[in-house]
């Protein structure tokens, strides 16, 4: 089957027309190599004077716990910052400053820190039980809803994101009877061995840009997995022609979101759809990330593609560990008939279907339209400071995400992402944390505006951007 491809011009979607996912400026000055390596290194200097506590506390912690935090995307060198506190969209430190988070746990914190509707929830909850290991009616009630607001056949509860892709693939591979996988290069879909292959791989060993070769980064048993460049239905259309018999499914983020935000280009998941179709394999969206940050059905239904299986997680428990992965009734019959088995002992107990059902009630279409217009006017401001002072970045927004990324042109694959400049990047992302704005760690420079989440808020990040960019071209 021949599949057309696309350029990479920037996209429209309802209610954003004519706004588009990616702003790129029309003209831009390369920054001063020089001067951004002085910036950092005065900016590393003011890190480390204005936050002694941190590092104390890194240096204990050190001692039991490797890295000295629990998860390791947690560190950077020379220390994290450590948080005691959190309410709304503010964090405060063991330093006792406050910081807007704008990380907001990846998603997971949507509805704000302590949303008092959530708060209630799970307060009720602990009064009638947090864990019977039986079924129970809450499970039943959110899994009616979760379909519903997803479009969803079937569903199944988890305790995080690898969980729920790692059983995706695994449903998938009992419904096709296939091994083999298709991911994303340069894709994050959690800790499962079979899709921690090609994670951010180091350029000089992933082989040719159009064709990009299996990085394992450790000893793993994941089967046989083939890495595709995102945008890219020449190279998934011969893959598919040359192993589709072996292919169960292609997994993948239909939006980017561990490399800043990479956007579709226009038909692209349209393409991997058909592609998917014709050759028998199964399309799996990893919606961690997007879920209710893309808007109030996911992703899928806001791009227009409905895949074979999704996973949520993140934002749809309200700052607890929830998980689920479901689609079409077809597939998930392998869970009914014993093909894949699914088990877990936390799986949807009663404490988290509390705060899934606050986080249900609170991201109404209207709430989460209004946490959009506030990422959007935020997105105008970074994009206004990039034209005024040409600096070689461009914003891209999707949902209530948003990202200032430091390259001229569009990113749409990882080889594009690794071509940005990760000093400026680093740069971008100190200068916030030493006043006042915390972003992920990672240089991938992407935000989250939560319901909690004002425009004066946004105007703290705004403003510290235009500072930054004039201390770029002084």
């Amino acid at each position: 089957m021949s599949i057309q491809t696309t350029t990479p011009n920037p996209v429209t979607w309802p209610p954003h027309d004519p706004a588009t996912w990616r702003q790129v400026p029309a003209e831009s000055v390369p920054l001063d190599p020089a001067r951004v390596q002085a910036l950092l290194a005065a900016e590393w200097e003011r890190f480390s004077g204005g936050t002694p506590k941190s590092g104390s506390l890194n240096a204990r912690s050190s001692k039991t716990l490797p890295l000295g935090v629990p998860s390791s995307f947690q560190h950077w060198d020379p220390y994290p910052i450590a948080i005691e506190s959190a309410k709304g969209a503010w964090l405060t430190d063991v330093d006792g400053r406050r910081l807007l988070d704008l990380s907001m746990g990846f998603g997971a914190m949507l509805v704000g820190h302590l949303n008092p509707v959530v708060v209630a929830a799970v307060t009720k909850a602990m009064e009638t039980g947090t864990l019977f290991v039986t079924p129970s009616p809450t499970a039943s009630e959110m899994a009616e809803r979760f379909c519903q607001r997803f479009d969803l056949d079937m569903i199944r509860f988890a305790n995080s994101g690898t969980e729920a892709t790692m059983y995706a693939v695994r449903a998938a591979r009992a419904y096709t009877g296939r091994k083999a996988i298709i991911k994303i290069e340069g894709g994050y879909h959690g800790g499962y061995d079979a899709l921690s292959v090609s994670v951010k791989p180091a350029v000089d060993e992933a082989g040719p840009e159009d064709a990009p070769v299996a990085v394992v980064p450790f000893e793993v048993e994941a089967g046989t997995v083939y890495p595709v460049p995102y945008n890219n239905l020449e190279r998934l259309a011969q893959l598919l022609a040359d192993h589709g018999r072996e292919i169960a499914a292609v997994v993948m983020e239909p939006v980017l979101e561990n490399v800043s935000i990479v956007v579709p280009d226009a038909g692209y998941l349209a393409g991997v759809r058909a592609l998917c179709d014709a050759h028998g394999a199964l399309l799996v969206f990893d919606e961690v990330k997007t879920g209710l940050t893309a808007g109030y059905g996911g992703a899928a239904q806001r791009l227009g593609v409905t895949p074979d299986l999704v996973t949520l997680a993140k934002s749809i428990g309200g700052g607890l560990p929830l998980a689920a992965f479901g689609g079409k009734g077809e597939v998930m019959e392998v869970v009914i008939d014993g093909r894949m088995p699914h088990f877990g002992t936390y799986n949807g107990n009663p404490l988290v279907m509390a705060a899934a059902a606050a986080v249900d009630e609170v991201c109404t279409r209207e709430a989460l339209a209004r946490a959009e217009e506030v990422n959007d006017t935020a997105l105008e401001a970074a994009d206004d400071i990039i034209r005024r002072h040409q600096l070689p970045a461009h914003t891209v927004g999707f949902g209530v995400k948003g990202a200032i990324t430091w390259s001229a042109t569009p990113v749409r694959n990882y080889r594009d992402y690794k071509r940005t400049d990760f000093g400026a990047a680093e740069l971008s992302w100190l200068w916030g944390v030493n006043r006042g704005v915390l972003t992920p760690p990672g240089l991938d420079e992407q935000w989250l505006v939560s319901l909690a989440h004002t425009p004066a808020d946004m105007a703290v990040l705004t403003q510290e951007f235009a500072e930054l960019a004039e201390a770029l071209r002084a």
